[in-house]
């Protein structure tokens, strides 16, 4: 039998009060494969005999989206990271796209898993991830937790880039909605290189925009959040009925993106990956958002997908 591309699939499954809700949670990446609730796709899933599509899913560690060549500086040093963006010349997306993850704890609609990043080119720490993929009533909930076992002070950030669905409403129908006043402005090569409020841009998302209308690959900070410190994206379909990706305070920024490349039947169609994120495009180089933990210190942050009824 072929080994699937993304190794062991954890099987989740919770019985809440408006259905049944499922999961497969993957060996490599920690990626969320499929996620229903009562046979309502919240995200795209594609099939185990392949690698996610666009990243989709997977976790971004030790930082999300691109480092500008793959260079930064630690203290005064010049670090060189794998350049694994070719099309641009960046290091994208963190060490852990293709790495194995360990399972510590599983049951019927949860699973724990971790895994090490350890030193390599241009990356002299030592971090140890987890991933905790808990099922809820109407989603999932999924919490990261890093700890850093250098004996140095280790930089490190966070995301995820799961491409969200409304069942079996067409992606160019949906209509994504997001409370943020400020998007970045990115080079030719999509690195960050400055900011803007989003009033009077094609990027401004708080009335709700239509997918299949935007072009975006965008970041977004100044996130309104709810009571709760909640920062909330969603996408509706026409009838009313979505999905929503909430992110606690440990992520104020997050990536939009409409991917018109997305593998659809014999062709390609429209997706849109929302990313919750701690920190924006190359803050090993900016520092923004960026987060040093003291040796053996560790960070917890939280997010999730749920489902949105009319």
């Amino acid at each position: 039998m072929t080994a699937a591309p993304t190794g062991g699939q954890y099987h989740l499954r919770h019985a809440g009060p408006d259905g049944v809700v499922e999961a497969v949670v993957t060996e490599v990446a920690a990626g969320i494969r499929e996620l229903r609730v009562a046979g309502f796709d919240l995200t795209e899933p594609f099939p185990v005999s392949e690698q996610p599509p666009g990243a989709n899913g997977i976790v971004l560690a030790p930082w999300p989206n691109r480092v500008a060549g793959g260079v930064w500086v630690l203290d005064g040093k010049r670090q060189q990271l794998d350049v694994s963006e070719p099309k641009y010349g960046n290091a994208s997306h963190g060490l852990l796209r293709f790495a194995p993850y360990r399972v510590v704890d599983q049951t019927e609609s949860s699973v724990l898993q971790e895994a090490t990043i350890h030193p390599q080119h241009g990356w002299p720490f030592t971090l140890e991830t987890r991933v905790h993929h808990e099922l809820v009533d109407d989603g999932i909930r999924i919490t990261h937790e890093v700890v850093n076992r250098s004996g140095v002070r280790a930089p490190f950030a966070i995301g995820a880039h799961p491409y969200l669905r409304a069942g079996d409403t067409p992606a160019e129908d949906l209509v994504v909605t997001l409370d943020a006043a400020t998007a970045f402005t990115v080079d030719d090569k999509r690195i960050p290189n400055g900011s803007e409020p989003v009033e009077g841009t094609g990027v401004d998302l708080r009335a709700g925009r239509r997918a299949g209308d935007s072009d975006l690959d965008t970041a977004y900070t100044d996130i309104t959040p709810d009571a709760e410190g909640v920062r909330r994206t969603t996408m509706h379909g026409p009838e009313g009925d979505g999905v929503e990706l909430w992110q606690d305070a440990s992520f104020p920024y997050v990536q939009v993106f409409t991917s018109r490349e997305f593998p659809r039947g014999d062709g390609t169609g429209l997706a849109v990956a929302v990313e919750p994120m701690t920190a924006p495009a190359n803050a090993l180089n900016s520092g923004e958002g960026l987060r040093w933990l003291e040796p053996d210190e560790s960070w917890t942050g939280t997010w999730g997908i749920r489902r949105v009824w009319s």
